[in-house]
Order: structure tokens, then sequence, then C-alpha cells
């Protein structure tokens, strides 16, 4: 068991260590991190949406940028597109397919961003909330795995892990939440 254990903790490190020695993946972390920054900065709201462990994801990034990530500051405006009862109406009555589409729909502007995250990059209903916000002018952050299926091209910033473990993207895909967080809360002095 020690060995397994080891071994995870290699695959996991040596994965994130191979990102960050590659200029392109740093450049777009960058990139989103300065998207984020000006959409916060022009009082625009940062929205997320996810499935599975991504919801997770989406919610953890909401919850640090509304409470704290590590400095006391004003909140972030930022919400996730989970809210059980409104996509358990929306799935039952129409689809599911289409719940963070009305999301976006709803709420998006031309001031917010969404980050749209899906470890394959083809998630039907991930896809269907990035064409509604890009629709309503907002900017569109692609956190994705593997080859960045659709949301890749369809992301203003795509951040894609080139990896086939869906369980070595999530864990890089949390890094660079705690990036953008440590990002905003410093070099963006939100405050």
């Amino acid at each position: 068991m020690d060995q397994i254990i080891s071994q995870l903790l290699q695959d996991s490190a040596a994965l994130k260590s191979s990102l960050a020695a590659r200029s392109d993946f740093v450049a777009a972390v960058s990139a989103s991190a300065e998207l984020l920054a000006q959409s916060v900065q022009a009082g625009g709201t940062v929205f997320a949406c996810g499935n599975g462990g991504s919801t997770c994801d989406a919610m953890h990034l909401c919850e640090e940028l509304v409470a704290r990530y590590k400095r006391n500051r004003r909140g972030i405006r930022a919400m996730h597109f989970m809210d059980p009862s409104t996509m358990t109406c929306w799935g039952n009555d129409f689809s599911f397919e289409d719940t963070f589409r009305r999301y976006a729909e709803t709420f998006c502007t031309d001031k917010d961003i969404l980050i749209a995250i899906s470890t394959s990059g083809n998630s039907k209903n991930v896809l269907h909330a990035v064409h509604a916000a890009k629709s309503k002018g907002c900017k569109v952050i692609g956190l994705t795995g593997k080859d960045g299926g659709s949301l890749a091209g369809l992301s203003d910033v795509a951040i894609t892990v080139p990896a086939s473990a869906t369980e070595r993207i999530q864990e890089v895909h949390i890094t660079v939440v705690h990036i953008w967080c440590e990002l905003l809360e410093t070099t963006y002095a939100i405050s």
C-alpha cells in the first residue's frame, strides 16, 4: 500500500512539475488571471460551472472569492450554477443538458466572466453554457484536460491539462484556482 501511495503522489507532482516548465501553460494561467482581474475590477461577476468533481471545483472557486483566500479583503462577486432547485426544475421541465445554458442566459453580461470546467472539454451542458455566455458578450475561461475538446476552441483563454487521468486533471485545476486567488489578492491587489 505504501508503494501505491508514493506512486500516486509522484504522479501528481510530476504532472505539475512538467506544467510549471511549460511556458505556454504558464502563459495561459497568467492570461486567465488577467481576464479575471479585469472583470472583477470592472464590477463584473465570476460565474462557474462543471459536472461531478468539477462542480466542486466551481463551488470551491466561488467560496474562495466571496469569503476569502488568505487575506481579509472585500468579497468578490462570484456564483456557481449549481442551485439544486433550479437545476432540478429546469432539468425536469426541459433538459439537464440545458440547465447551465439557462443560468448563463439569465445572469451573464459583458462585464462578467464564466469559468467553464470540463476535464474532457466536451461536456454538452458546459458547452451550451459557453455558447450562451458568449452570446451575451461574457468572456470565458475554459479549464479542461486531455486535448482540450471543444471547450478549448470556444474559450477566450483555455487552460488545458494534457493528461488522460481525470483525477490528475482535477488536481491541476484546483491548483489553478488557488493560483488565481493568490494573484487576485496580491498581484492585482483586490482589497
